[in-house]
């Protein structure tokens, strides 16, 4: 039962603080007015087309984890609820599908809820699933075949928005040559890292950002030996980590970018075979530099005992100089200006040694699948869930104000949540646009909402702490800013391997995983280098080169196109 479990649970403690930030950020009191009412007419198309009417309408079941920011958001809407809402109503009288929940669970007890249905075979209409589990029912033969549903019923506008990551998500929801999930496709970019700086301590201390790992050592012995916070104590650390080595905040992916190391992505190398670079020498140097941040007291000697929350809590009492991370950091150390307002953090591009590009790691980022029940007689629904939650939040129709932010984030009402990967990346370029240009009127809805947050911060008027966070994001020299450049310079790296787990890695990898992040952490803590070359034999026996073996007989078959289907 335990393999149903996901295996990335861990970095939820970390996410969910900027989660229910960016949820409070879209208060007003605008929120408890009702919703824009459902179009009343008639759909007249037949239930065969992509956004035809089921007439009867039918019943379409799902499992839901009750988040705290689904909580949160709930709890600000007068007139709605999880299972009553306007996504629900609009599938309803749009699609003639009711949306109905087997269950729900909080979310410490949702995922052990969930491995318990998917062991005993008791799923709903339609599960979503990670990218093991969706290989493991499959295995079972307990759902059915979607590659007619997707060709037949998905609209132009989904499949365009669904292959934006190229065939990856399709890749990795294909077995046996069959699509058995809707990928809800991740956004593979929105991963790229960050260096993240404490400026102001920059400015006490003397120091200007740091442009290679040399400089950005010598930044990380400052903060932690130098008082930046001029209280008097040696209280303060060079750089974050948490004890989940590749948290997406205060993980050490970005760090290990800066000695050319990848070790949480496969790659391609020079004679175009994959290797995982978990196990490659660059690892080793990076372990290394970690090494001795520990051993200097740069580094919280309790970070293997704090998850991200802890970390969290220590940014925001103003004890981090330095970390990694994604867009979104600048709402997660923003608690940091509540106790001092002076605390200003800013994002810098990575840095690698001196002379060397760096390039910038991006995971593969779809690990999201719908899949239906075999016997379930309408298989398309899922599909037509898919077509209408983008058209009314970017196709001809969309009503961005009713359906996506209200401010309220109401889009994730809906019990599908598709998305254009570059959503985020085309908001900032609009205001970028348009910054250079002094012309704000070619704005889309979500750029003119992000635009109006950074205004209040930047003008001082009404609340306009609530906007820091989005200028330090979307600003002019915000993550986004750098983003853009990493895409020009084509500096982002792109995970080589985005197929569906490997017969092995259903059996093997979750201890594969441990091995890796309980060998890393021993090192850093100043076990010898030589525990590397060990940790890599044991890998390697322990069914690492049974999955490199896999994993290429999978890239030699895609090669071939006999496994991939098309988006």
């Amino acid at each position: 039962m335990n393999s149903f479990i996901p295996a990335r649970l861990r970095p939820i403690a970390a996410v969910l603080p900027a989660i229910v930030l960016l949820t409070s950020c879209f208060h007003d009191g605008a929120a408890r007015t009702p919703p824009d009412p459902v179009p009343s007419e008639a759909v007249n198309a037949s239930s065969a087309s992509p956004l035809g009417r089921y007439d009867p309408p039918i019943v379409l079941s799902f499992v839901r984890e009750r988040s705290s920011s689904l909580q949160s958001l709930i709890d600000q809407l007068s007139y709605e609820t999880l299972e009553d809402n306007r996504w629900s109503r609009l599938y309803e009288q749009m699609l003639g599908i009711r949306i109905q929940y087997d269950w729900t669970a909080e979310s410490d007890t949702f995922y052990q809820k969930l491995g318990f249905s998917l062991a005993t075979g008791r799923i709903p209409d339609v599960v979503r699933v990670n990218g093991q589990q969706l290989r493991q029912l499959s295995n079972e033969g307990v759902l059915q075949d979607l590659t007619d549903a997707y060709d037949r019923f998905a609209t132009p506008l989904t499949k365009r928005i669904l292959s934006q990551e190229g065939t990856g998500p399709f890749d990795a929801a294909t077995i046996d040559g069959k699509l058995m999930g809707i990928p809800q496709t991740g956004s593979s970019i929105e991963g790229a890292k960050f260096l993240w700086i404490r400026t102001d301590w920059l400015d006490t201390l003397g120091l200007r950002p740091p442009s290679t790992m040399e400089e950005l050592l010598a930044v990380s012995r400052a903060f932690a030996e130098q008082d930046p916070d001029r209280n008097g104590q040696a209280d303060t650390y060079g750089l974050a980590l948490t004890q989940y080595l590749w948290d997406p905040v205060a993980g050490i992916a970005g760090f290990m970018a800066g000695y050319g190391a990848y070790p949480n992505l496969w790659l391609t190398d020079a004679s175009g075979k994959l290797k995982f670079g978990g196990i490659q020498p660059e690892v080793k140097a990076g372990l290394e530099a970690l090494q001795r941040l520990y051993r200097a007291g740069q580094i919280d000697s309790e970070f293997s005992l704090k998850d991200g929350a802890k970390v969290q809590a220590d940014a925001a009492a103003g004890k981090i100089g330095m970390l990694y991370g994604e867009q979104w950091s600048s709402f997660w150390v923003q608690p940091s200006r509540e106790k001092n307002p002076r605390a200003q953090w800013q994002a810098f591009p990575l840095v690698a040694e001196k002379g060397v590009p760096v390039r910038v790691p991006l995971p593969f980022a779809t690990n999201t699948f719908f899949a239906v029940r075999k016997d379930y007689a309408h298989p398309e629904a899922i599909v037509k869930l898919f077509n209408l939650h983008l058209e009314k939040n970017w196709g001809k129709t969309a009503n961005y104000r009713a359906y996506y932010s209200t401010p309220l984030p109401v889009w994730s009402l809906s019990p599908v949540t598709p998305a254009p990967v570059e959503k985020n990346l085309e908001a900032y370029r609009q205001l970028a646009e348009a910054r250079r240009t002094d012309n704000f009127s070619g704005l889309n809805d979500e750029a003119k909402a992000i635009r109006k947050n950074i205004d209040a911060y930047l003008s001082g008027t009404g609340n306009p702490e609530s906007g820091w966070g989005w200028e330090r994001t979307y600003g002019e020299t915000g993550a986004f800013a750098i983003l853009d450049q990493y895409q020009k310079n084509r500096q982002l790296l792109y995970e080589s391997f985005v197929g569906s787990p490997t017969a092995t890695m259903l059996e093997k990898q979750s201890v594969l995983n441990e091995l890796q992040i309980e060998a890393y952490i021993r090192i850093i803590m100043g076990h010898s280098l030589d525990e590397f070359d060990r940790f890599v034999e044991e890998w390697r026996k322990l069914g690492g080169d049974q999955i490199t073996d896999e994993v290429n007989r999978w890239a030699a078959e895609r090669a071939h196109g006999t496994n991939a289907t098309k988006p």
